[in-house]
């Protein structure tokens, strides 16, 4: 017999910020498949007795690939357990959670999907960005930016983006010279507000402001590093008047 798989969205960090049906998910399982950026506080609510499986991904250091994580969340649910995919953000903006979907639908496994607040929209929220404005931005593109044409995986289109009035890059710091770059070649003002964000919604936030032109240098003078957003957009401007969450006393503003 088989149970359950919740495929559950954990958000972006700060652990207030899971929904209540994630809580009960977590509360209900009997086996955890975890990621890297899941809130550690967030597996303290799960029952005694409860297997917990690493899933977190690395540069350079890897928990259990993709196929893998198929393979335990099938077998798992085909033993009788109820379980929990419990990924950072949203499992389905770049968590591959239609994958595993497909995967637990072709075993003929029931699953739920539970949608999670995603870094794209929260990260800006803590450092006083709204990712629209009626005075500055009425369209907002999330994209994930580690593509590089000379890899050939740049699949990004830079003409569209360069028209949208917020863009946010997911995984992107190591490529930013890349990003912006492009985003000037297709016709963004060099001098368009940039707020990158490191560890988003947490205790660890710090937001850096410069522009399209100078961002990739503040990122190396200032050490950023993943998980970290990078906004793009005027509406990076109302930072000034409406930031509100207190970070680190390092950051720079």
């Amino acid at each position: 017999m088989s149970a359950k798989v919740f495929i559950v969205g954990a958000g972006p960090g700060d652990p207030k910020l899971l929904t209540i049906r994630g809580l009960e998910c977590i509360q209900q399982a009997d086996v955890i498949l975890y990621d890297r950026l899941v809130n550690p506080v967030l597996l303290e609510h799960a029952k005694k007795n409860v297997e917990f499986i690493y899933c977190g991904k690395e540069p350079g250091k890897h928990g259990l690939i993709q196929d893998e994580i198929h393979r335990v969340l099938v077998e798992k649910a085909l033993a009788g357990h109820t379980v929990l995919r419990l990924k950072g953000g949203d499992p389905f903006v770049f968590g591959r959670g239609a994958e595993e979907a497909a995967v637990l639908r072709e075993a003929n496994i029931d699953y739920e999907i539970v949608p999670g607040i995603t870094a794209g929209i929260a990260a800006p929220a803590y450092a006083g960005i709204p990712v629209t404005h009626r005075d500055h931005a009425t369209s907002f593109a999330i994209v994930t930016g580690h593509g590089r044409a000379e890899k050939g995986n740049d699949f990004l289109n830079w003409g569209a983006l360069s028209h949208i009035d917020t863009v946010a890059f997911y995984m992107s710091v190591g490529n930013i010279e890349h990003i912006t770059a492009r985003l000037i070649e297709h016709g963004k003002r060099s001098e368009t507000p940039v707020a990158v964000i490191e560890w988003g919604t947490t205790d660890k936030q710090r937001t850096i402001i410069g522009t399209l032109e100078t961002i990739a240098k503040q990122i190396e003078q200032e050490v950023i590093q993943n998980p970290a957003m990078i906004l793009v957009g005027d509406v990076v401007n109302v930072r000034e008047d409406i930031k509100w969450f207190i970070e680190k006393e390092h950051q720079t503003c």
